[in-house]
């Protein structure tokens, strides 16, 4: 089995082919990608797309390389919409699991006009590829088969690829190594 640094070896390389960039994906899906990882080497992780992002920075792979962490998304929105004191004081009084649904109606994360679905369209350029990050950060407020459902009726012109701290096998998530999602995904694997 291939090694972490390998596998990110093998996406790095695979993002800059065109025919990964003309956004096709098996059987002329959309291209949506889950790249999964074990949860602990989220800081290798994260190290290596703030190093791809750089070097893609230089403009000579003819795209750009956006990557939208999804809990600075949440939290922006929150802050932006002045309720994260509001948000403090509800968890406290209602509990996690109030705040929860909350957070998740007031960001419309049901919506396939959902607030950070729109972030997400409104700061993707024509020719980019979309990484998408922080899912962990962002559990249980935030679940990864919403987004991915949600973005897959609104962006279809460019690829996006799910960094997911778990385990995808082409069919369901597993967070975690206990916290299964049983949702389908209209997603491919990325690197084995």
């Amino acid at each position: 089995m291939a090694s972490l640094e390998e596998r990110l070896d093998v996406a790095e390389r695979l993002i800059k082919s065109e025919s990964f960039r003309q956004n096709k994906g098996l059987g002329n899906e959309v291209g949506y990608y889950v790249f999964d990882y074990p949860a602990e080497k989220e800081l290798i992780v994260r190290e290596r797309i703030d190093y791809m992002k750089g070097k893609n920075l230089k403009g000579s792979d003819g795209f750009e390389l956006v990557v939208f962490d999804l809990y600075d998304i949440v939290i922006d929105i929150l802050e932006s919409e002045g309720f994260m004191d509001q948000c403090f004081k509800f968890e406290k009084k209602k509990g996690l699991e109030r705040i929860i649904k909350a957070v998740g109606n007031l960001l419309q994360v049901n919506d396939e006009d959902s607030m950070i679905v729109k972030h997400i369209q409104e700061n993707t350029p024509k020719d980019a590829v979309v990484f998408l990050i922080g899912i962990g950060k962002c559990y249980p407020i935030l679940r990864s088969h919403k987004i991915l459902n949600n973005l897959h009726q609104a962006i279809d012109r460019v690829p996006v690829v799910l960094f997911y701290p778990g385990k995808y096998d082409g069919q369901e998530l597993v967070l975690f190594s206990t916290i299964k999602d049983d949702n389908y995904y209209r997603a491919f694997k990325l690197v084995d």
